[in-house]
């Protein structure tokens, strides 16, 4: 008869999907599957969702004792209340309790963490970060996200708030985000912006490869359409590339400044051509490396992938365990 193991879920609840992994105590990967949000349906479909993708993945993981569950989401997120409070990547989620429905039905301890914490967290545990004390992880794709791990924990503001680093204003005469800034990181270099950016470009040069990758419609014209013209020396699509690495290094400048963290992880769709954007990036940093040792600080691709918010999920839901009930 096979041995019943405890383990605990990790979620990582997107705009678009929501994913979900059982892990042992001891960290193995012993199950994963997602599906659709359907958030523009509303939060009642969408936590149906999500009790049916645990119940599913449990299935799959053989004979184990749920002792708890962790999610990462797109926030903002009132963590202290288990709420998600209306993000713009989940329409009609205002104010939206996700924790105590499903302690309710799978009776279990569930913790809400915010995505790119979830990330970071799993990066330091299994990634790109084992054995750093100081790491950030800086997530980019629709958004800038970013965490910070310290000795081992989630690095928290006041009141526990999560630090929007993506956020940062690095052009005041920049365009406007859906935050109220103008010119703040994600606005200028997440892929939404890089897309726009592209566009522009090509609209103003009817020559550029950008024309011929995307068909003739400009609509299909986005960040990764751009990299990749870039990669095959497009002048165009180069501009946005450098338009990239521009701001993605001044961002790291005053990550750098402000934490002095020993490794910086890099990760999401649009770092996934982080090669292209490395070399005005390390020429911004030596630019800016006289009070602060920038060339020490180790710059690396994530290693975890699309597992890195369900890794961390399930780390937070291992934590908050009775110490008896752990083995990490």
């Amino acid at each position: 008869m096979a041995q019943t193991r405890n383990v605990v879920i990790g979620m990582d609840l997107g705009g678009t999907n929501v994913r979900a992994a059982v892990f042992s105590m001891e960290g193995a990967l012993l199950a994963r599957r997602q599906t659709l949000m359907e958030a523009a349906r509303g939060p009642a479909v969408g936590l149906e969702n999500v009790r049916k993708l645990i119940e599913e993945v449990l299935g799959l993981a053989g004979s184990v004792a749920l002792r708890g569950i962790g999610i990462g989401s797109t926030g903002p997120l009132d963590r202290a209340r288990g709420t998600i409070q209306n993000p713009w990547t989940l329409p009609t989620w205002k104010d939206v309790d996700i924790v105590s429905p499903l302690s309710a039905h799978f009776h279990v301890p569930v913790m809400l963490e915010n995505d790119a914490d979830a990330a970071a967290l799993g990066e330091y545990w299994q990634g790109a970060g084992k054995g750093v004390r100081r790491l950030c992880a800086l997530t980019v794709g629709t958004g800038v996200g970013t965490g910070f791990i310290l000795d081992g924990s989630i690095y928290r503001g006041w009141r526990g708030l999560h630090c929007e680093v993506g956020h940062q204003v690095l052009d005041p005469n920049g365009p406007e985000c859906y935050c109220g800034a103008h010119g703040c990181m994600e606005v200028l270099i997440a892929g939404p912006a890089l897309g726009k950016l592209a566009r522009e470009k090509a609209a103003a040069g009817e020559n550029s490869l950008l024309w011929e990758m995307a068909g003739g419609n400009i609509d299909q014209i986005d960040a990764r359409t751009a990299m990749e013209a870039a990669r095959r020396g497009d002048p165009a699509a180069l501009e946005v590339a450098q338009h990239a690495g521009r701001y993605l290094g001044l961002g790291l400048v005053n990550i750098i400044a402000f934490l002095a963290p020993e490794v910086i992880v890099l990760g999401g769709s649009v770092m996934s051509s982080y090669d292209l954007l490395q070399p005005i990036v390390r020429e911004i940093l030596e630019r800016h490396s006289v009070l602060m040792p920038s060339r020490e600080v180790c710059i690396v691709p994530a290693q975890l992938g699309d597992n890195a918010g369900v890794c961390g999920a399930a780390l937070t839901a291992i934590q908050t365990l009775p110490r008896a009930g752990r083995t990490i």
